[in-house]
């Protein structure tokens, strides 16, 4: 059986289909009349959701979110998006597939995305930082997981590289405020570079995105905060001032209490750091959402339920 791969779907409409995806996330509901599975399955080419309708608890005893199932299912388009309304699943065995075929990684060139950090990096004239900065990521160990992190589990760049890809869209966001306010652009890059750096022990990536269990219970940002002071301590003299500032770019990042933030900014560079992280998060979530749609005739996206709204597309 050939595999036949997400972004290819669109040309079975309507049409029953038999292939492997990896179960992200699956959701036993209980409707009206019935149990029902909610289910959202990916390959290395994106991921689509999809229902389970008939003897629903009975299948959701077969598999788990992680394992690699067959699915038998028809193609349909719900609300400007494709789904697999599934007949069949069975759990595959891990010697029947190559997990890479599943895992969903960023469209950027990593070693560009690479460069491109160690060039910022390189432009840090404080010598505090600048050390700091290159004691993290001249770590080959630490760098390897650094660049196969996720930025996120489901929003935004929620793939394999999404975390440096994300970091290098608002490292450069804050570059481009440093020429046009009146800021330490040092302090500020440095903090985009670092303010999510807590996601690399936040999520695994294999055999699905997911929290660790230190992930789920501390989170990135209380994470990053510990990160970093403890790498400050292999740093002769480094100033206090100077890490309280970077700590709080860290832990005030989120803007909102309401969004996790450990603070609110209380810095200018703090506030940037704040708006350049949020506008390329919600820029590439939309972006996501708008190229999931697969109706030529759509009109709106699917629902955005981080935002509570839909999105114009025409």
């Amino acid at each position: 059986m050939d595999k036949i791969f997400i972004n290819d779907l669109k040309d079975h409409l309507n049409k029953e289909i038999i292939s492997n995806f990896l179960v992200t996330e699956k959701v036993l509901r209980e409707g009206a009349k019935d149990f029902y599975i909610r289910l959202k399955m990916a390959d290395n080419t994106g991921s689509i959701p999809g229902n389970v309708w008939n003897n629903a608890k009975d299948i959701s005893e077969k598999f788990e979110e992680g394992d690699v199932v067959q699915v038998k299912g028809f193609i349909i388009t719900y609300k400007a998006q494709l789904q697999i309304t599934v007949n069949k699943i069975k759990k595959i065995s891990q010697e029947e597939y190559d997990l890479n075929d599943f895992l969903e990684t960023t469209s950027k060139d990593i070693n560009k995305l690479a460069d491109k950090l160690f060039s910022y990096i390189d432009s840090i004239n404080n010598q505090y930082l600048k050390e700091l900065l290159l004691n993290i990521f001249n770590d080959k160990e630490f760098f390897t997981k650094f660049c196969q992190a996720p930025a996120a589990k489901s929003w935004h760049h929620n793939y394999i590289g999404g975390l440096i890809e994300h970091t290098i869209s608002v490292a450069g966001l804050c570059d481009y405020a440093s020429h046009n306010y009146t800021i330490d652009r040092d302090l500020l890059v440095t903090g985009a570079i670092l303010h999510d750096i807590g996601k690399v022990f936040e999520y695994q990536v294999i055999p699905n995105i997911d929290f660790t269990p230190v992930g789920r219970l501390v989170g990135h940002i209380p994470l990053g905060d510990n990160y970093v002071t403890d790498k400050t301590k292999a740093i002769n003299n480094f100033p206090e001032v100077l890490l309280m500032k970077l700590r709080h770019l860290i832990l005030s990042h989120h803007g909102e209490y309401e969004m996790a933030s450990a603070r609110l900014p209380q810095t200018l560079e703090a506030t940037i750091l704040h708006q350049a992280d949020n506008f390329d998060a919600q820029t590439i979530g939309v972006q996501q959402l708008r190229e999931a749609v697969t109706d030529d005739n759509a009109v709106w996206t699917e629902f955005d339920r981080l935002n509570s709204r839909y999105y114009y597309i025409k």
